[in-house]
């Protein structure tokens, strides 16, 4: 029978630029378990710690670290990640069409486009392929791939302008057609000449991009509207053709212009960094590129300057906004000692800051970050509008060919007519509209959220968040404030208060437990002078023991003083003053001398969103805590919440996570982020509070409130569920569109012309409707 043996080990697991990618922690993870004598294997990237169940009778310790860390380091090395600004897409089908391409190369793992947020998430295995390979092969495509900002911002100018320039040329041509017909109508020429250059011009970008399409095997919306107009004007009528270019190059250009728009909103929500720091060296001081401060080095920050770098303050006294980093509106006064932030505006005065971390690890650098990698990944809601339009096109096809071509000869139908309706079909039906509609919706939500200090990892965390049933709450740090207070001193018989917090404090001063600070500090608000101690011995979990003027004084938990000889028979009348309230013991030479209450302070704001999130609909709110039964039942009290599970270790908690799922359905767990990791993981959505300046909150989380504000949660849940009432509405709207369309066709309502302009309009209604969530939601957050 084996005797299996479990280790913590630290590997180096962390992947490029500190992704999480949990397609790499599942190869890891298969590949430790195919090792013989291994029973199981927990990663936890963010730590980079592996928890291992193993045979040691099969393997021994040593050659299991060694196989572990080798894989580990295999799969860093050779499956490679990256993020690629893609321009010229200009429709959703374009990303389908780029998705395709890309993950045709071998090598290539996976490949996701974000038309809204214009970026492409790519997994590769290095030896395979590399960079250059994805870049050409996109660019086969006809796009390209950006790469400093400013050529990229060029380069994507360049493309907009040109194709405004064919919208410009096609609408030209077609007034000068119809000028041409009303004056020389018994010459049709020449109308259906400058029909044709209308046609051509308007035609062209599109042209460019069929070949692609066709290796791709997508026929996307370009190729069908190209298709409409060229059999119009195959039929004769080709100032219905040019009509059907002319038309859908503006809707073209206005969509590119709305959406460029969208995405300049979006980043113009994260306040950058300064592009220079004021560097001090010794006695002098100069500007130079804030990329290139480096961790040690002091900068000098203005007032009215944007703070350059993530640093400690050595000199000067202000009030600084963070409202870049946490979403509060309000300044933080900032001293020698404080922290400050890169992008944080500074107020009057003028500080000296010592640098902490190299420019791309900054709080901020790592926020946009994880911005921009939320908006590149897809929805659920997102991927069923495209895997719907994969579907749906090929059927359109196929019903405009029964249409136009079948049905016709089949029963001898006026062929001209027939075919005409099915290229009006192909242009009404196509799916554009509704697959806008859930990008354009996630990409303004998580630009909206970040705004207001709540990071999502993706479309899908954020959507997650608007369904959840329950919430389970860590205590400390979370529904209260974290900080330790004495609440109460009960002398025993022949003691005084002072002298009872006196000798406790005497004894603590030697420690730096959260319960020392706070009997210190209620020492020195009442003026205690501390008699001097020595020989302090700390007992783990159970308190602590020193020399106070010669006698023994031991303070801790009731439990440690009873153990020693100590009877707290003296105190029992003081039960219900004590009850409901971490008590420590005080007792001096064997003879108790009192004791202290020590309370946690209740987040004033604690009640409030408790009470919001009940009337957002979460049907249930639970306390998870590791404090006893009483203290747990007494902050319960207070905040409101339903259900409270005390005295729970940190497996616990996930045991605790995993019964609320199984009731529930959908939960969310609010932690620190760093103590609460596993119960986090366990939840359907990780919810890190005050995560500010915190790279394992930062990358545990789904959803990291980067302020002490519990109020944003409320919020993050009511943008949640306005995201997704947003993208019901697109749906409905564009099926709504279609169906009109499609009656007014077979009605013969509606020309080629008509088709367009409806197929257009409805697509930019779509991305105006999902824009709505860019505008600040603050007032709905104080409304809640």
């Amino acid at each position: 029978m084996a005797l299996w043996e479990s280790k913590t080990l630290d590997l180096p697991l962390l992947l490029p630029e500190g992704r999480e990618c949990d397609l790499c922690v599942d190869r890891l993870r298969a590949a430790l378990l195919r090792i013989a004598g291994v029973r199981s294997a927990d990663v936890d990237p963010s730590r980079s710690r592996l928890v291992l169940t193993y045979d040691p009778s099969l393997l021994s310790l040593d050659h299991v670290e060694r196989s572990a860390e080798q894989i580990g380091v295999d799969i860093t090395r050779r499956i490679q990640h990256d993020a690629l600004p893609v321009t010229g897409m200009d429709c959703p089908d374009c990303a389908l069409k780029i998705e395709k391409g890309v993950q045709r190369l071998p090598g290539v793992l996976s490949a996701q486009v974000n038309f809204t947020a214009a970026r492409m998430l790519v997994e590769f295995e290095a030896p395979q392929v590399g960079r250059g390979d994805l870049v050409r092969r996109i660019e086969s495509l006809g796009y390209a791939v950006g790469g400093p900002e400013a050529s990229a911002e060029s380069r994507s100018l360049w493309m907009r302008w040109r194709a405004y320039a064919a919208t410009a040329g096609a609408g030209l041509f077609l007034l000068l057609g119809f000028v041409a017909r009303a004056v020389v109508p018994e010459n049709p020429i020449v109308a259906d000449a400058l029909f044709g250059l209308a046609l051509a011009s308007g035609g062209y970008p599109l042209a460019r991009t069929v070949p692609a399409s066709l290796r791709a095997f997508t026929f996307d919306t370009n190729f069908l509207m190209l298709l409409a107009a060229v059999g119009a004007a195959a039929i004769g009528d080709w100032s219905e053709g040019a009509m059907v270019m002319a038309l859908y190059s503006l809707g073209n250009s206005l969509e590119s212009l709305t959406m460029e728009r969208t995405r300049r909103s979006i980043r113009a929500m994260l306040t950058l960094a300064p592009e220079t720091a004021h560097l001090v060296d010794g006695d002098h001081e100069h500007d130079i590129p804030a990329r290139d401060v480096r961790p040690g080095q002091l900068v000098r920050v203005k007032p009215g300057d944007k703070t350059p770098v993530d640093g400690v303050v050595e000199q000067g006294e202000s009030s600084v906004s963070e409202a870049a980093i946490t979403g509060e509106s309000l300044p933080v006064a900032k001293g020698v000692g404080s922290t400050v932030y890169a992008g944080t505006m500074n107020g009057d005065g003028a500080l000296l800051v010592r640098s902490t971390r190299l420019p791309e690890e900054t709080t901020l650098g790592k926020i946009l970050h994880l911005v921009e990698e939320a908006q590149a990944r897809k929805a659920p809601a997102q991927r069923f509008t495209e895997r719907f339009g994969r579907v749906y096109t090929p059927l359109v096809i196929v019903a405009a060919v029964i249409t136009g071509l079948v049905w016709p000869l089949a029963f001898g139908l006026p062929f001209a007519l027939w075919f005409h309706r099915a290229l009006t079909f192909l242009v009404v039906a196509c799916p554009c509209a509704l697959v806008i509609s859930a990008p354009v919706a996630v990409a303004a939500a998580i630009g909206r959220a970040a705004r207001q200090g709540v990071l999502t990892k993706g479309g899908a965390a954020l959507e997650a968040l608007g369904g959840v049933r329950c919430v389970a709450f860590d205590k400390t740090g979370t529904l209260t404030t974290g900080r330790l207070s004495v609440t109460d001193v009960v002398p025993a018989p022949g003691f005084c208060a002072e002298e009872t917090l006196g000798l406790a404090a005497a004894v603590e001063v030697h420690s730096q437990h959260p319960i020392a600070q706070a009997t210190l500090e209620r020492a020195a608000g009442q003026g205690i002078a501390l008699p001097p101690s020595e020989g302090f011995r700390s007992v783990p979990g159970r308190g602590a023991v020193a020399r106070v003027n010669g006698a023994t004084v031991r303070v801790g938990s009731r439990a440690y003083l009873e153990a020693e000889g100590v009877s707290t028979d003296s105190l029992a009348g003081e039960s219900e003053r004590l009850a409901g309230k971490a008590t420590v013991w005080v007792a001096r030479d064997g003879v108790v001398a009192g004791a202290l209450t020590v309370k946690d302070t209740v987040r004033p704001e604690a009640r409030d969103t408790v009470e919001r999130l009940r009337a957002a609909g979460v049907r249930h709110l639970v306390m998870l805590t590791g404090d006893d039964e009483a203290t747990a039942r007494a902050v319960a009290a207070t905040v409101g919440v339903d259900e409270t599970r005390a005295n729970l270790l940190p497996e616990q908690k996930v045991d605790a996570v995993r019964d609320l799922l199984r009731r529930y359905g959908s939960v969310a767990m609010v932690g620190d982020g760093v103590n609460d990791a596993p119960a986090l993981a366990a939840a359907t959505v990780g919810v890190a509070m005050g995560a500010v300046g915190s790279d394992v909150a930062m990358e545990t989380a789904d959803v990291v409130l980067m302020g002490d504000d519990l109020t944003r949660l409320p919020y993050a849940v009511h943008l949640s569920r306005r995201m997704l009432g947003v993208i019901r509405q697109n749906i409905v709207f564009a099926f709504a569109v279609v169906l009109a369309l499609v009656s007014g066709i077979l009605f013969d309502r509606i020309g080629l012309a008509a088709g367009v302009l409806g197929h257009e309009g409805s697509a930019l209604l779509v991305i105006f409707n999902g824009m709505r969530l860019l505008r600040n939601q603050e007032k709905n957050r104080e409304a809640l």
